[in-house]
């Protein structure tokens, strides 16, 4: 299994809510997609500049499929725009 981590760091106050719309659809998305465990979109409780979407994949082959989605190749754009997105992958 493949678990991803998707840090999102919010320059600006006033992207905060078109970031978590933008990270909601994409998560609504992909909870449909074939091999994904869990996927979510998580709130830091101590810093409002903070969000982080946390994913589990069955596959590589599942995350690939997952990369070439419409949903994502629309939407992490989007999400590039409002924040600046670190990622930590691992396997286990």
């Amino acid at each position: 299994m493949i678990r991803i981590n998707v840090s999102l760091l919010i320059e600006k106050s006033e992207n905060r809510k078109p970031l978590i719309d933008a990270a909601t659809e994409l998560t609504e998305y992909s909870l449909h997609d074939k091999g994904c465990i869990s996927y979510d979109v998580l709130s830091s409780l101590t810093r409002d500049d903070s969000l982080m979407i946390v994913e589990t994949w069955q596959s590589r082959a599942d995350l690939e499929q997952h990369m070439n989605a419409e949903h994502f190749t629309r939407l992490v754009p989007r999400l590039q725009e409002l924040s600046t997105m670190t990622m930590e992958e691992f396997e286990f």
